[in-house]
């Protein structure tokens, strides 16, 4: 009897012992799978934080990269006044006049220079005479009824246009073609 009371105590044992190590399985089997579940989520932050970081970095250097590009677009827009009061002082001085060639030499010259040198900066003339109207690059200043031209051809240049690295610096004053107007019917016409 004896034995068997020692059996039933162990057995009951065993079964105290294998409840308490179902618990401890279970116990650990949620930890494990809450450590998992954090470790997937501190991963995905992880991968988010390294996205981020070479977003800003890559928008820093198109910052950087634009400062550079665009660094002179107001010194170059300050310098297009002397760039058109030189083409006007050649526009409106005779070629032929003897007396005033060597000076005017000088400054067709002086604009070549002016000219080359913007140039290798990237600003570039627009000069649309002849072209269809753009309004990302062009102003129209008046319209002028045309025959000879398309409606919305640019018929005329007041003031050359400017790029700089192929933004619009300043843009092309313009005179616009448009249709005929049709002539109203006389009175003869209408009777």
């Amino acid at each position: 009897m004896a034995d068997e009371q020692n059996l039933d105590n162990q057995s009951a044992e065993l079964n105290e012992n294998a409840e308490t190590d179902v618990n401890v399985n279970e116990d650990l089997a949620a930890r494990v799978q809450s450590l998992e579940e954090q470790l997937a989520a501190a991963q995905d932050q992880s991968l988010r934080v390294a996205a981020e970081l070479q977003n800003i970095r890559r928008r820093a250097e198109q910052d950087v990269e634009k400062a550079h590009k665009f660094a002179l677009e107001k010194f170059a827009g300050d310098l297009l006044g002397v760039v058109d009061s030189l083409e006007r002082g050649l526009e409106l001085s005779n070629p032929e006049d003897e007396a005033i060639k060597p000076m005017r030499e000088g400054v067709e010259l002086t604009l070549k220079l002016l000219l080359d040198t913007l140039g290798r900066y990237q600003v570039v003339p627009v000069d649309p005479h002849g072209e269809p109207f753009n309004p990302e690059h062009h102003q129209a200043m008046a319209m002028e009824e045309s025959t000879h031209t398309e409606p919305g051809t640019v018929l005329k240049v007041f003031q050359k246009g400017y790029l700089l690295h192929g933004r619009l610096l300043r843009p092309a004053m313009v005179v616009v073609s448009k249709a005929p107007a049709e002539a109203p019917p006389t009175i003869d016409e209408k009777a």
